[in-house]
């Protein structure tokens, strides 16, 4: 079995390891590179956002997708208690005031939510918005510092 192959969109040769696997295809894996499929995925999205929004809320209001999300978060929930009373206690804080909501620290967003770098602090946050935020909890994961 061979270990590369190319690439029909690029010409470049690269490792099975860079191919999506596929079971339609002859040796099982799409004649696609990941680069150039997660390009063209990333493309036909921005050309299409509108109709895939809506698509992804129709999806989410589906009844099994509704009893997995409740499942997963009832999970994250239980699985650190001080989570959800951060959560609670900085909604608290910005209906009655002390809390002021500010755009994302790192980007400026005005679209953005609290992240507690400690659930012990509940009302020291930092403003960050969805991607920041995401992108916050990948450095924690890899130990990486504010």
């Amino acid at each position: 079995m061979a270990s590369s192959k190319k690439c029909f969109k690029c010409g470049s040769v690269k490792p099975l390891t860079d191919f999506y696997k596929h079971p339609g295809m002859a040796d099982g894996y799409l004649n696609k590179c990941k680069t150039c499929t997660k390009s063209d995925v990333s493309k036909h999205r921005d050309e299409n956002i509108d109709r895939i929004r809506e698509y992804d809320r129709r999806r989410g209001k589906l009844a099994h997708r509704i009893r997995l999300n409740t499942e997963v978060t009832r999970a994250w929930r239980a699985e650190d208690s001080r989570r959800n009373s951060a959560h609670n206690a900085v909604k608290r804080a910005i209906i009655n005031g002390s809390i002021i909501k500010s755009p994302c620290a790192r980007c400026g967003n005005e679209k953005s939510v609290a992240h507690h770098e400690d659930y012990d602090k509940p009302l020291d946050v930092v403003w960050l918005c969805q991607p920041c935020h995401k992108q916050r909890h990948k450095e924690i994961l890899l130990n990486i510092s504010l």
